[in-house]
């Protein structure tokens, strides 16, 4: 037996070790069965060469935890090790010119594993010792045992071994015996090994039997070897990459459909893509492609690797020009991960372009559900953007769908308002806002149906995009000036009229439901009474504030609508008229009080134009102040009595509320009281 110093100068070997174990503590288990599994390729390519003409026979990985003993074992029949072999990879080729390396990264020592062949020390991480038991496949090989307590000191001594290959034993820390069940590590090897190239074998595979679970004679395989990525398309049929997807994510709905990646030139990219089914808004998950580098599971985050908008995908992409160790720089600066992710974006918008063209039909059942993945790419990626410019959709309330050509064709004549801006209508609820679109649609005017997470943003980057278009949904306005052919007519009310109506309609209004404001407008007599409409902009910032913190301005801010209120309809000037007979005598006096004062203030401003605000006399100063103050309060008593008409005026009730219940925001209380008056009004 001999004993040794691991060819390493720097006392900090092995506290870094543990250090980037300690943020990626399981990984220790990839790394060691990785190890194994490229012992068996070797041996096999050996074999094939010619090199190696001894029996291959079983070449399995198994993985063994012996909770007694506190060890985990990973043996296997790959090409082993000789004496001198253990001292070179083991003990010196792993850290020769290593120590500047080490103490350059020691603070990111993420990086350190898979460099210098630092994986197999990946088990001193949870290990507190560690035995390599190997026999090389020469001929006339001797077996033997390398031991580590995690420092570096170790012994190296031959011992009896009658197989080929290697085992590496691992005598788990009191801390991580975690790792010792069986739960823990089926759930490792089924998320670093569930592909490896090797047959990995965990225990036996288990059936019940008298109600409880034994183990069978037949060894549990946790990996495929031949996963659907590896193999060629054409040797693939359309329900092979069903299952796997299934395999992958076994409790999702059958994908959309999948592209199968398969480059070797100028870099190597194998991999497969599903377009998941979203069922709703709170479905969308990031991190749900998986990263493997020969097989060999590397990670789920794949920003940086694929395209920002491509995160939404599921499935698999494998290349061995992607290092194990992943760090955010290496992503950045790599030319071939920048190559990769240019490719991955051409294959997915060629593909998408292929099925529109082949078969537009099929498309077009799966638009609902792509949507979402072109709109993120459209607003994220300009060169997509570009490529989909083309097969984006328009689905308007009719459940008809249009390109962007399309659209502005059917629409042009019609909707094209007297500034030449194409109006693109559209409702975010085709229940909610019906009335609404039936009123465009009696027009002649098209809607289209912009409901989905991405709609808003997407809205602001068309019209930044065409200038000459405009988007408006269609309770934003009446219709008149939503599509402005002329100049509005305005109402015959005049001002005066239009105060003295204004509070009749405020009395009803919702107090704790937004704020409103009450517009007059002339809409024909055959327009709706009252219409509640909502500010286009302000509503787009508060959707687009729900989804960007940023914007906490505005989400913060309450909704705002407006109250239009037809004066050319018979019930509108019934209300005038009924409002005139019955408050003209009650406020006469004091619109006699109003037009008195009035009169004295503008006497006593033009007595004082022209003037300094210094030159003009105190008196005349605190004159005006007192007529201000008169005038002030007794606007307010005006209006307190308008108001209290407007509360017990039942017609002026039943219109605002037929307006806000065709909006959707008539609720409780409020709707109870609306269907009570409706039957009192039918009597």
């Amino acid at each position: 037996m001999t004993t040794g110093k691991i060819g390493v100068s720097t006392k900090d070997l092995f506290p870094i070790i543990k250090k980037f174990l300690y943020s990626d503590h399981d990984i220790f288990l990839r790394e060691i069965v990785s190890n194994a599994v490229d012992a068996t390729q070797k041996l096999k390519v050996l074999a094939s060469s010619g090199e190696y003409s001894g029996e291959l026979g079983e070449v399995k990985i198994r993985v063994k935890a012996d909770k007694e003993a506190g060890t985990l074992t990973v043996s296997d029949r790959g090409i082993g090790m000789t004496r001198d072999e253990v001292e070179k990879y083991i003990n010196q080729i792993a850290f020769s010119g290593a120590e500047e390396f080490l103490e350059k990264h020691k603070d990111d020592a993420a990086t350190i594993i898979g460099h210098f062949g630092l994986g197999f020390y990946s088990a001193f991480m949870v290990s507190s010792r560690v035995d390599i038991v190997t026999r090389s496949y020469k001929e006339g090989a001797q077996a033997v045992k390398w031991s580590c307590n995690g420092d570096p000191e170790y012994t190296l001594e031959d011992v009896e071994k009658e197989e080929r290959g290697t085992d590496i034993v691992m005598h788990i820390n009191e801390e991580d015996k975690d790792f010792l069940e069986e739960n823990k590590i089926s759930e490792l090897l089924n998320k670093y090994c569930k592909f490896l190239p090797v047959e990995i074998v965990f225990g036996k595979k288990k059936e019940w039997k008298e109600g409880k679970q034994v183990d069978t004679d037949e060894d549990n395989v946790i990996n495929d070897v031949n996963p659907a990525w590896t193999r060629k398309p054409s040797d693939l049929k359309e329900e092979d990459y069903l299952n796997f997807y299934h395999q992958l994510y076994p409790m999702a709905e059958d994908p959309l459909f999948h592209i199968h990646l398969n480059v070797d030139y100028p870099f190597n990219l194998t991999g497969i893509l599903y377009f998941p089914k979203i069922n709703n808004k709170f479905e969308i998950q990031k991190n749900k492609i998986q990263l493997y580098s020969n097989q060999v599971y590397v990670t789920d985050s794949v920003e940086g690797i694929v395209p920002e908008y491509l995160t939404l995908l599921h499935g698999v992409i494998d290349s061995p020009d992607i290092p194990l160790n992943v760090s955010r720089s290496y992503l950045q600066s790599d030319r071939n991960v920048k190559k990769i992710s240019n490719h991955i974006t051409k294959k997915v918008a060629d593909s998408l372009s292929d099925i529109f063209t082949n078969n537009r039909v099929d498309y077009e059942k799966k638009w609902d559900d792509l949507k979402v993945f072109i709109q993120y790419g459209m607003l994220t990626d300009e060169k997509f953007a570009e490529r989909a410019d083309s097969i984006f959709l328009f689905k308007d309330t009719d459940g008809k769908y249009f390109t962007f050509e399309e659209y502005d064709n059917l629409v042009n004549t019609n909707q094209t308002d007297k500034d030449k801006n194409l109006v693109s209508l559209y409702a975010t609820d085709a229940t909610e806002q019906f009335s609404y679109i039936e009123r465009a649609k009696a027009k002649g005017y098209n809607v289209l149906l912009m409901d989905g997470q991405l709609d808003t943003h997407f809205i602001n980057y068309l019209e930044q995009k065409h200038t000459d278009h405009k988007y408006l949904r269609v309770d934003a306005d009446v219709l008149e000036k939503l599509i402005q052919k002329e100049d509005v007519r305005k109402t015959e009310l005049s001002e005066a009229e239009q105060e003295e109506l204004r509070p009749v309609f405020t009395s009803q209004l919702p107090k704790d439901n937004g704020m409103f404001f009450v517009n007059f407008e002339a809409l024909g007599e055959d327009g709706d009474p009252v219409v509640v409409t909502r500010s286009e902009f302000m509503r787009r910032m508060k959707e687009m504030a729900a989804m960007n913190p940023g914007m906490g301005f505005y989400g913060a801010m309450g909704d705002q609508y407006t109250l239009v209120v037809n004066t050319d309809h018979k019930l509108v000037k019934g209300v005038l008229e009924s409002e005139r007979h019955e408050m003209t005598s009650k406020l006469e006096p004091i619109n006699f009080e109003i037009r008195e004062i009035e009169g004295k203030k503008t006497e006593l401003e033009e007595l004082n134009k022209g003037r300094k605000d210094e030159e003009i006399p105190q008196v005349d100063k605190d004159r005006l102040k007192e007529f201000n103050e008169k005038l002030d309060s007794m606007r307010k008593q005006k209006e307190s009595l308008l108001e209290e008409y407007g509360k017990e005026n039942k017609i002026v009730g039943q219109l605002i509320d037929l307006a806000l219940l065709a909006n959707g925001l008539l609720k409780g209380e409020a709707l109870n009281n609306f269907v009570k008056r409706s039957v009192e009004l039918i009597k």
